[in-house]
């Protein structure tokens, strides 16, 4: 499996690196040196080689290394227009997918909506996100950044006595113009996923 996920990361790194550097290094953005792209990507420090993906030190053989490649192949320049925000199921495309999305990146972080909320502050340094000061009627609500041009709008409300813990993942009104839809719900799967990892380690 690992190698299948190493021939899709290769193929969309082929296609990046076709790309004319200055342009891909707007695109991104990212810091060009030392014959790689240097940015920021699921929390951690990425480098973006023409054949490879390090993400904390680490070559990247999995779906995250994928969605890092497939991001950087199709990412435009365009300005992020976080207002207004825009449901996964608005996006053409994203109803096929919204079942996987609800489940995986929403579902699954209601377990930890009370960790979460404790370790907000250090869940947004990592992701270089902000408080949603904007936010109405929910607990606790932030963004951060999944990748440079991915922003995801979270909404948390806890468990209280007439209702359940919930969580809402929200999108950039253009998010797909930065990566296809089906990479954007993978997206916010694997960013839950750290999430998760980050607030059980805390």
């Amino acid at each position: 499996m690992s190698q299948n996920f190493l021939d899709i990361q290769k193929g969309y790194l082929r296609k990046a690196w076709s790309r004319p550097l200055d342009e891909l290094e707007v695109a991104l953005p990212a810091r060009y040196g030392g014959g790689c792209f240097h940015f920021q990507a699921f929390g951690g420090q990425c480098e973006l080689h023409p054949d490879q993906i390090i993400l904390d030190s680490q070559m990247m053989s999995g779906p995250e290394g994928v969605l890092i490649a497939m991001y950087a192949s199709f990412v435009t320049n365009e300005l992020v227009q976080l207002q207004p925000l825009k449901a996964f199921k608005q996006f053409p495309g994203g109803m096929g997918y919204q079942g996987a999305f609800t489940t995986n990146a929403e579902k699954a972080l209601i377990p930890y909506v009370e960790a979460i909320q404790r370790h907000q502050e250090e869940i947004i340094h990592r992701f270089s996100g902000h408080p949603n000061k904007d936010a109405r009627r929910c607990d606790f609500s932030f963004t951060i950044y999944s990748l440079p041009r991915i922003p995801l709008y979270y909404i948390f409300n806890r468990a209280d006595e007439e209702f359940p813990a919930s969580v809402t993942c929200l999108f950039a009104s253009n998010a797909d113009r930065f990566i296809p839809v089906a990479g954007l719900a993978d997206t916010a799967e694997y960013t839950a996923k750290k999430v998760i990892q980050l607030v059980t380690e805390f």
